[in-house]
């Protein structure tokens, strides 16, 4: 099976999303067959691609409610259901629904809209970025492992050069 994203045929008017710039969503222009060129519109700046750069957008029937953050829609629908529980959390359905424009439509059941609304846990994010700056800071290359992805705030005070 083919991937998506490299899909040689587009249509003038058609949504695609670059990648290259985190997500935004366009619209192409113009086809130009004989230079090989395809203009897409991103906001307020025009991106002309040769048709050897197309495996570079995606087309963007859809996208997730994470790519939609500062952006609006004039229609949002959204899927919540059960079964997606690790989704159901207030501040994504929160983001949603303020992306629509005229008109958002919730598909599912009311149990999973009354879940999503009563979860407003955040989750702290297990990253290594503290570690990171500390190894920039320092000079180190890596800092040695303690069992525990995070170094706890007295382990990271003993590495300095």
């Amino acid at each position: 099976m083919t991937p998506v994203s490299r899909r040689q045929s587009y249509a003038t008017g058609e949504r695609l999303r670059q990648e290259v710039f985190n997500g935004d969503i366009g619209r192409i222009l113009r086809l130009n067959q004989a230079d090989r060129e395809l203009t897409v519109r991103f906001d307020e700046r025009e991106v002309v691609y040769d048709y050897d750069e197309l495996d570079e957008l995606t087309p963007a029937y859809a996208v997730t409610v994470h790519k939609s953050q500062g952006s609006e829609y004039p229609c949002v629908v959204m899927v919540l259901h059960t079964q997606h529980y690790a989704l159901l959390q207030r501040n994504l359905l929160y983001t949603a629904l303020t992306r629509g424009r005229k008109l958002v439509v919730l598909i599912g059941s009311k149990r999973a809209v009354a879940i999503a609304v009563k979860r407003a846990e955040s989750h702290s994010r297990v990253t290594t970025l503290s570690e990171r700056l500390i190894c920039s800071a320092t000079g180190y290359t890596s800092l040695p492992a303690t069992g525990d992805r995070k170094l706890a705030a007295e382990e990271r005070a003993d590495y300095r050069p």
